[in-house]
């Protein structure tokens, strides 16, 4: 069986650093054997949460938009990739879309006491969250990982088993290219997380 490898390019500047890096992951999935997609998600329509609740009683989201494909997909893949650049210390706008629109799944789990995952898949799939800065600042991450990982969780992706590679520094379009180590290192997560997975007999 191969390894399905859904990913996301939440910038809106497309081909930037963020995507740039995701690229580079999703490249060397492919060399491995992976079967990968990518979703651009400024290209498609999820629209936001409407905080309405309604997929406490309907068990799906009320909207009718590219959502629907993309649910499916989450609860197929066996590695779901998320790559975002920081805007103003956070996400961005459309990858928190993305993650808002998950509220479907935590209504599944801890509502309607729904599974979101077979039982039999649980632990058998991870997650990757990809990430640039043009600030240099440590901290420059720290607000975006607890959305990613509260995505991760609520589709039943452990938090052992998600992946970060966070690169600041990286500000212009095209730097990520001449920082020093990033593409190695993206190579170097992607190579790790399909032995993983073949590992824990998903391939």
């Amino acid at each position: 069986m191969t390894i399905d490898v859904l990913a996301f390019a939440a910038s809106p500047r497309r081909h930037g650093n963020s995507e740039t890096l995701l690229d580079w992951v999703l490249a060397a999935m492919e060399a491995e054997g992976a079967a990968v997609e990518k979703i651009v998600i400024p290209e498609v329509d999820i629209r936001p949460c409407r905080g309405c609740n309604l997929c406490e009683t309907l068990n799906r989201c009320v909207q009718r938009d590219y959502m629907d494909y993309v649910h499916d997909r989450i609860i197929a893949a066996d590695c779901i990739v998320l790559a975002s650049p920081i805007y103003c210390m956070g996400l961005a706008a459309q990858a928190k879309a993305l993650v808002d629109r998950a509220q479907v799944f935590r209504s599944r789990k801890y509502v309607l006491h729904l599974p979101v995952v077979p039982p039999e898949r649980k632990g058998k799939r991870m997650g990757i969250f990809l990430s640039t800065a043009g600030q240099n600042w440590d901290h420059v991450f720290d607000a975006a990982v607890p959305s990613v990982k509260c995505l991760f969780h609520v589709v039943d992706i452990k938090n052992n088993d998600i992946r970060y590679l966070m690169v600041n520094g990286v500000d212009e379009k095209g730097a990520i290219a001449r920082h020093p180590t990033a593409k190695a290192d993206a190579e170097s997560l992607a190579r790790e997380v399909v032995a993983h997975l073949r590992e824990v007999g998903v391939a």
